[in-house]
């Protein structure tokens, strides 16, 4: 698999083209009957970190499952950059996933991890495995390709499941709350790897947390949500410079839109009290 490379950027190069994805009147019901989400419309832009904010229960994991097509929606469209699933795939046009926990094979060596969805492909295995070795290259775990994941710890193999997900070079990187099992220290400093990751290699992010802390620091805008169904109640810009360092997470333009995204949640949360009255 050939290498691209991409231009580095010191913060978010938007653009106001065809959105990477783009959800009209998006609603989810699931079988049992549970309204995960009601009508959404969001649009994810090239270029941009979007997270989406929120406690337990708002229908976040749901709504990044929709972008990803691993699930349909009950009603209203999806778009992956101007057309159907099947548009996804091709150059320009790859998504990526990461879970909650990095799911790896304990049986198989890091490499062999990371190479996985190559081997899926059946892309040839030399290629394959310098794709693999690039990736953990990114993710500063080149010395651990033949360690297991059992002898990783926590954050590591955290590493090796995004190293997974670069493998394939996306453009879009879907991630549902990837750090949140983590101590605060390794949970940090791998969001820091993170907003480096995403600004060098010019990725698109949709990121799921409940952190406020974390979506300040990591993104360019931040969709909050609010249950019972979910739904988006706000989206706010974070307009501060990349790269953004611990001096910023202290800073006070950062307490200030933590003190809004409080707000927005603290919202949210009521309306969902009220709601179930």
């Amino acid at each position: 698999m050939g290498s691209r490379h991409r231009q580095q950027r010191e913060g978010p190069a938007l653009t106001t083209a065809v959105p990477v994805v783009a959800l009209h009147g998006v609603d989810k019901t699931f079988a049992n009957g549970t309204h995960a989400l009601a009508p959404v419309d969001l649009d994810v832009r090239r270029g941009e970190f979007l997270t989406l904010l929120g406690p337990s229960g708002c229908g976040k994991s749901t709504l990044l499952n929709l972008i990803a097509g691993l699930l349909a929606p009950s009603s209203g469209t999806i778009e992956w950059w101007g057309g159907g699933i099947d548009a996804t795939g091709g150059e320009g046009r790859r998504l990526a996933f990461v879970f909650q926990s990095p799911t790896l094979m304990p049986w198989s060596r890091v490499n062999g991890n990371v190479r996985l969805p190559l081997d899926l492909a059946h892309v040839e295995r030399a290629a394959a495995e310098s794709a693999a070795t690039a990736a953990l290259a990114r993710v500063g775990l080149s010395e651990f390709a033949r360690h297991f994941p059992r002898e990783l710890s926590g954050g590591m193999q955290m590493r090796v499941s995004i190293a997974r997900a670069l493998v394939t070079e996306p453009d879009l990187l879907l991630m549902d709350e990837p750090f949140g099992a983590l101590d605060e220290f390794t949970r940090q400093r791998l969001d820091g790897d993170l907003s480096t990751l995403w600004r060098e290699h010019g990725l698109t992010v949709v990121f799921v947390t409940h952190s406020i802390a974390e979506a300040v620091f990591l993104s360019t805008r931040v969709a909050v949500m609010g249950a019972r169904p979910g739904r988006v109640l706000a989206e706010i810009a974070i307009d501060a410079p990349f790269p953004r360092d611990d001096a910023f997470r202290v800073s006070t333009a950062a307490a200030a839109y933590a003190a809004t995204l409080s707000r927005h949640v603290r919202d949210a949360g009521a309306a969902a009290v009220a709601s179930s009255r």
